[in-house]
């Protein structure tokens, strides 16, 4: 199987246009029509995992954090970076990185954290801005059913637990064209009026230019007149973070160790907070001082994230229990996410999981 084979269905599940602006997801290493029989899935990549790789015959890499973050100005092995990715190369290992992609996925790290801890009711505790488009365009009444079951095909109408939805009102267009124009309706040279059928569709950022192509290449008309226009709605399926109930409630010590013994966690940092027992609890894999202020105003009683830093303790002000669980410890079951979600597709083909512990973090 080709290398592309297996990064398109990542991608149709984990949309890379979802992935952070700093980010850098994707395919890293390699050539994507390259093929492959194995897959190591891994949390990290470093040199031995490549060399592990190597050693259970993988030719590709598919991994949670990228390799390759900043900018690479030369390939001469002075670090840990430059070294792994010169190892892949020189022994045709392909890298793939999802990270963010994974991250704004509804049932991504978050979710998977929360539902490691006995989470029910999640919801995106930050939902993904400017993530969707009102797509416009006006067709004739005996076109609009082949358009629009085109551009749903394409992934346009798509809301919430719902799928082809239109809104269409009938009116009069008009159109002058001129000595090169190849008029569907009417002359050249002539202005003409029809009747015509306004169709407006909501339209998701990665499906933006599969919905444009099926449009023009369904449209009767040689000039297709369309608005693609970015609305502010707030998509509840994208985003980062995860905020929950604990099916019942539970002391803060108790939390604790729940936490300690779900994780595997030897030792964790917390805040001080003024609320006794535990129900709403927000999380984020990985850091996530940043979402300390959605937490608090969704009203969770504890936040669960990883690299806080000592000033962040105090922004709760005693109204939250802020837990940092570690950041590896938050996260590294993404590979067994990747993994679920890759055998249903490919049943037949070995993802197989590092055994390589990527944790750089010791605990004395």
């Amino acid at each position: 199987m080709k290398i592309s084979a297996i990064t398109q269905i990542l991608e149709q599940w984990a949309p890379l246009a979802y992935a952070e602006e700093f980010d850098n997801v994707g395919l890293l290493v390699g050539n994507k029509e390259n093929y492959c029989e194995n897959v190591l899935l891994s949390h990290d990549v470093s040199e031995a995992v490549v060399e592990e790789a190597i050693l259970k015959k993988c030719p590709l890499i598919i991994c949670f954090h990228p390799i390759i973050f900043k900018g690479l100005k030369s390939l001469t092995g002075k670090n840990y970076v430059e070294k792994t990715v010169i190892k892949a190369i020189e022994n045709k290992i392909a890298i793939y990185a999802l990270h963010t992609a994974l991250d704004n996925h509804k049932e991504g790290v978050s979710y998977s954290l929360g539902k490691t801890i006995g989470l029910k009711n999640q919801r995106i505790l930050l939902p993904q801005k400017n993530t969707l488009y009102q797509l416009t365009t006006y067709v004739p009444p005996t076109h609009k059913e082949k358009v629009l079951e085109a551009m749903h095909t394409a992934g346009a109408g798509a809301i919430g637990h719902y799928s082809q939805c239109s809104f269409s009102t009938t009116g009069e267009g008009q159109f002058l064209g001129d000595a090169a124009s190849n008029p569907q309706l009417g002359e050249q040279l002539k202005l003409t009026k029809v009747t015509e059928v306004r169709i407006q569709v909501i339209v998701p950022k990665h499906l933006k230019t599969d919905i444009i192509n099926a449009l023009q290449q369904s449209h009767p008309y040689e000039s297709v007149a369309y608005e693609l226009i970015a609305v502010e709605n707030l998509n509840p399926d994208i985003g980062l973070g995860s905020i929950g109930e604990l099916a019942k409630p539970m002391q803060q010590q108790d939390f604790m160790k729940h936490l300690k013994k779900s994780l595997h966690i030897p030792v964790l940092r917390h805040s001080h907070s003024k609320k006794n027992k535990i129900k709403k609890v927000a999380v984020l894999g990985g850091s996530g001082s940043f979402c300390i202020n959605a937490a608090i105003a969704q009203g969770a009683d504890a936040l669960v994230t990883a690299d806080l830093k000592y000033h962040d303790f105090y922004i709760p002000e005693n109204e939250l229990l802020l837990i940092d669980a570690g950041h590896y410890e938050t996260e590294h079951f993404t590979k067994k996410i990747i993994q679920e979600f890759l055998t249903k597709k490919f049943p037949n083909f070995a993802f197989t999981l590092s055994e390589v512990n990527t944790n750089p973090v010791k605990y004395f």
